[in-house]
Order: C-alpha cells, then sequence, then structure tokens
C-alpha cells in the first residue's frame, strides 16, 4: 500500500474527530475498519492511528465507534510487536506525550510507593535496569552501601573498602533464585526488603529513594496501558454536534451555577480509583504526591454530564502538608481518563494544577476545566484560584507552545503582578487591532509568553478579596521559619520546635502531652510558624480555642474540615496572609 494512502486515510480520520452528524458515525466506521486491515510501515504512523482511536473511543459519534475501537484497541498490541519483529525503531513509542502504548517497554526512577505497587500490579515484568556490558544503566555507589547492610549480611566488608564491589552480584545472590526469572525476581526482593524495614513509612521512601533505582518494564497488553486504560460506564455519551469550544465557555456563569453533587465511594471502589489514577500517571512518566500518595478511604465522586466523571481524594493524615490542604483528581471521558488534576489550598485560596493528556487537548477543555473548578470551589470552600506560573510555561516548554497562558486568560484569569497585567493588556490590544482590520495572522511572540507566564494568575469569585493573595506563597513562611531558626537557634531545628511548642503551649494554656503523634506534628508545625505573630497572645479565648481546633483537624479522617476551620478564623487568615506576603 502506498504511504500516501496511508497517511491520507489517517488525516481523514483525525479530522473526523471534530466533525459531528447523523451520518459521521458510519464515516468513522469506515475508516477504522479499513485502517485496521493495514500493515503499518512505521511507528509513526501506528501512533497517529492509537491516538485518534483514543480520542473517538472518549468523544464517540455513535456506538458503533465506541465498539469498534474498542476492539481494535484491546488488540493493537498486536501491531506494535509485528513492527517489532520487523526491525522498526521501536524509540519512537518512547517520549513522554506516546508513551504508555501496549506491547512497548518503559524505564523510570520510581518512588518507593510506585515501585512496591508496580512489581505487585505487574508481577513477573518488572526488573532493575542494569543495562549490559560495560554500560549498565544503574552504577549503585555508596548509597547501597550505606543501606544494603540493613538486608545483605557482611555487605559492609565489601562497600565500605573496596572499589570494585560487584553491586549486581550482591544482589542477585541474595535474592537467591536463578533462572531466566532472576533479573524481575531481584526488583521484587529489593523491593520487598524496604517494605519489610521496621520504620514508618516515610522513612522506607527516604532510603528506596536514596538509592535511585532505574525500572524496565514490559506492559505486554496490561489493562494498565494507555491503549486500554477505561472505565465501564452504564451510559455512553455520544457526540452528534461540535464540541464546547473554550469562547462558549463562561467560567463566572459555570460557578454561579447550583454546586456539584459529590458522592463517597467505598473503600473498594476508592481503592480502585487511586489503582486507576498510578497507572494513568505511571505511564505517562509523571508522578505527583497526591496520586502517589492517595488516601482511597477519601475518594469522592461528581457526574458532571456530558460523559464526563471527576474523582476527588486528599491525603492520609500521616502524609500532609505542614500547612495546606491538598486535593487531587481525575477526570474520565466516557470512562477514559483524560486529564488529572492537583488543588492545594489554605483558608480561600486555592493553586491548582490541571493537565489534560496530550491526546485529548482538542476536546472541550475549556469546559470542563470550568467543571473541575465547580467541584474544586465546593469541596475546598475556594472563593480565590491561583494558577501557579509553570502551569501557565514558567520553565514549561510544552505549556509555551500551547499558549497555555491565553487559555487562562480568556477564561477570566488576571496576572497577580500588575506590570505583567500591563502587558497582557498590550497583547490583547495587538490583538484586536488585527482582527479589526480582517487579519488573524498576530501571534504573541515566544519571549513576550515567557514574561507573561513568570507571575501566577488569579480568578476570584463574588464576594472575594481581590488582589489579597497576590503576593502570598507559604514559601515565604517556610524561608521566614528557617531564618529564624538560622538566628536564633544555631540552625537546630529539634531545638527550635522543642522551645516553640513549649511557648504555644503557654500562650494558648493547653497540653499536648495526651495528643496522638498527628496532632502533635500539626502542632509543632504550627507552633514554628506562629511564634513570628508576637499579637497572638492577646487573641481571645475563643479565637485560641478555634485555632487549637484547626491545628487537630489536620489529623482528622477529612482534611477538609481543616481547611474549611481556616476559612471560618478571620485572625489566623490574616497571620498566615502577613507572614507569607
Amino acid at each position: 500500500m502506498a504511504a500516501n494512502t496511508l497517511d491520507r486515510t489517517l488525516t481523514r480520520l483525525e479530522a473526523s474527530r471534530y466533525i459531528f452528524g447523523r451520518q459521521e458515525s458510519t464515516g468513522v466506521v469506515k475508516l477504522l475498519r479499513w485502517l485496521d486491515a493495514v500493515r503499518f510501515p512505521d511507528p509513526p504512523s501506528l501512533i497517529r492511528f492509537h491516538e485518534a482511536l483514543l480520542f473517538l473511543r472518549a468523544f464517540p459519534q455513535g456506538s458503533a465507534v465506541v465498539r469498534l475501537t474498542e476492539r481494535i484497541l484491546n488488540n493493537f498490541h498486536k501491531q506494535v510487536e509485528a513492527l517489532r519483529q520487523a526491525g522498526a525503531d521501536m524509540d519512537a513509542f518512547e517520549p513522554i506525550e506516546v508513551s504508555g502504548i501496549a506491547g512497548t517497554e518503559m524505564e523510570d526512577t520510581l518512588s518507593f510507593d510506585v515501585a512496591r505497587w508496580l512489581v505487585k500490579h505487574l508481577s513477573g515484568q518488572v526488573e532493575i535496569a542494569w543495562g549490559s556490558g560495560n554500560n549498565d544503566t544503574y552504577q549503585p555507589g555508596r548509597e547501597l552501601g550505606n543501606t544494603g547492610p540493613r538486608f545483605m549480611p557482611l555487605l559492609e566488608d565489601d562497600a565500605y573498602v573496596e572499589a570494585d564491589t560487584p553491586w549486581r552480584r550482591w544482589l542477585e545472590t541474595a535474592t537467591g533464585k536463578r533462572g531466566s526469572d532472576l533479573s524481575w525476581r531481584t526488583s521484587a526482593w529489593l523491593v520487598q526488603r524496604f517494605a519489610d524495614l521496621p520504620l514508618p513509612p516515610h522513612q522506607k521512601a527516604e532510603l528506596y529513594d536514596s538509592l535511585r533505582v532505574p525500572l524496565r518494564w514490559n506492559l505486554r497488553n496490561s489493562v494498565i496501558t494507555r491503549t486500554r486504560n477505561w472505565k465501564p460506564v452504564g451510559e455512553v455519551f455520544y457526540h452528534s454536534e461540535p464540541l464546547i469550544s473554550r469562547s462558549q465557555v463562561s467560567l463566572a456563569d459555570e460557578l454561579a451555577r447550583r454546586p456539584p453533587k459529590l458522592t463517597k465511594l467505598s473503600r473498594k471502589q476508592g481503592d480502585e480509583i487511586i489503582d486507576m489514577i498510578r497507572e494513568v500517571t505511571l505511564v505517562r512518566y509523571r508522578e505527583l504526591y497526591g496520586t502517589t500518595l492517595g488516601d482511597p478511604r477519601s475518594v469522592m465522586r461528581a457526574d458532571l454530564g456530558r460523559g464526563v466523571t471527576i474523582y476527588l481524594w486528599n491525603l492520609p493524615p500521616d502524609r500532609r502538608l505542614p500547612l495546606r490542604a491538598y486535593l487531587a483528581g481525575l477526570t474520565l471521558k466516557n470512562g477514559v481518563p483524560i486529564n488529572y488534576i492537583e488543588a492545594i489550598g489554605l483558608c480561600e485560596w486555592m493553586e491548582v494544577g490541571f493537565n489534560t493528556f496530550y491526546t485529548f487537548r482538542g476536546g472541550e477543555a475549556g469546559w470542563i476545566y470550568a467543571q473541575v473548578l465547580r467541584c474544586l470551589c465546593h469541596r475546598m470552600g475556594t472563593t480565590c484560584v491561583s494558577i501557579y506560573p509553570y502551569q501557565l510555561g514558567h520553565e514549561n516548554e510544552e505549556a509555551l507552545e500551547s499558549g497555555a497562558f491565553w487559555f487562562y486568560r480568556k477564561l477570566g484569569f488576571r496576572p497577580g503582578r500588575a506590570d505583567l497585567q500591563r502587558l497582557a493588556e498590550r497583547e490583547e490590544q495587538k490583538i484586536a487591532a488585527d482582527s479589526k482590520l480582517g487579519r488573524t495572522k498576530y501571534r504573541t511572540p515566544a519571549r513576550t509568553l515567557k514574561r507573561l507566564a513568570a507571575g501566577h494568575v488569579f480568578y476570584e469569585l463574588p464576594g472575594s478579596e481581590v488582589g489579597a493573595w497576590d503576593r502570598f506563597s507559604t514559601r515565604n513562611i517556610g524561608l521566614q521559619v528557617n531564618r529564624r531558626m538560622a538566628r536564633d537557634f544555631g540552625g537546630d531545628a529539634h531545638l527550635m520546635r522543642e522551645q516553640s511548642r513549649r511557648a504555644l503551649e503557654r500562650m494558648l494554656g493547653v497540653g499536648t502531652s495526651s495528643w496522638t503523634p498527628l496532632e502533635k506534628a500539626a502542632f509543632d508545625n504550627f507552633a514554628v510558624t506562629l511564634t513570628e505573630v508576637p499579637e497572638l497572645r492577646a487573641w481571645t479565648r475563643e479565637e485560641k480555642e478555634a485555632l487549637l481546633q484547626i491545628i487537630r483537624a489536620k489529623a482528622k479522617p477529612d482534611e477538609m474540615l481543616y481547611l474549611h476551620l481556616t476559612q471560618r478564623h478571620r485572625r489566623i487568615r490574616k497571620a498566615l496572609l502577613t507572614l507569607g506576603s
């Protein structure tokens, strides 16, 4: 078959993703059947087919499209294997934009929690990426020599004094297995040794992560691949009209609507969703704190219509941030994962991360983002939404190329810095002048987009204090606390915590000896923070008691209780805003 014929057919299929009508489903099915019978000559054309299939599964024109895309995707690994057998360059499947396709291999250095999860869920398919010969990918050194003696007796006699310690031999010998399965058994054995250490979870993770062990795994035809990872739904939403464009979305109108209904899931259902988000991020070479450590007991679901379902969860009490509250989330479109969410809040303010996966960036991103904010603002009690610079393009070429700043600007966000607000207004004037002349040639230069991405942008809901959080950052609080530690305690964090705890106990008239360990940890974090607030002594008894409720709420099962309590305490809000600004 001629290459240009294949290219033209793929182009027609890609265009059909955005064409809707009664007869369009029939046309799409014909294209799919034709392409399903093709033996693809190279990875790039097969990848194009794969991404079109996923989009059509998420945004289908009819039931026949769903059935056919699922059948093709479930057998897609055979096409990949055919290319491998033909000697194709399989490196084309490795970039982050297209990773995770069935039939391919992946390699990454994972955190302990994800590595432990992976060797369990892909049993027999995960190995240490040693490499071969003199070009081993993994070359451990002193870090394994310091940690390994915990589970490899007499390793010190080699690691501490010899320059040529055969690390791989030590590990494989300790594994005690031989044969073709030795490679994956070694990785599983190593991860399990850390899991068995008599240490708190975060300390196990610290030790394992210090080794930076690269793992390699074969996806085969697993359901965790991007190719096959969708959740069955009771009713599919079929698209018979054009997709909702960003220009059709009014964020103000959407946020003014009745809050969405959030339904708490069972523990079993929550486990399924946390497994799914780990699958989704793993095959895209991504790890977020909240996707790795999500609490399955806290998962909630909102069904927003048009086949969109959003899941949200918080962190378990022992892995929470010191001051801010954290929510993470996942959006499914007709059961297909299309983006992940991260929201970190304090009082009525929150920072939001929203990442739509490459494949679905032409699919109603503006409308879906509005639904995400509806859920987050309702769940968190937020009235001030902030987007951090990385999302806009600061040190993020992908966001710059996609014009991420204008995505948020056109939804109503404003720069928090006056100079960037003026720059945005000048650019808007240039765009408007170009439009008046009947042209659409003007594009904001990359250097200007970089400048616009240098600061946060904000969206305030009605009733919010405009500009209050423009200069706030918890980093400012942390650095101020550490300056005090260096100045007054000689850099001794333990001494600072001890003295700050006693001082806050005296000011609040409370003893914490009977508190739980997690409550004590929360108290310590507030103690080192609030000793910088001299007016705390003058707070009323009610205000001090309310502060104690806030601190203890940090250790409660639902962290949103903590966040909502901070929103009701006027003086703690003022104190934190002052410290962080």
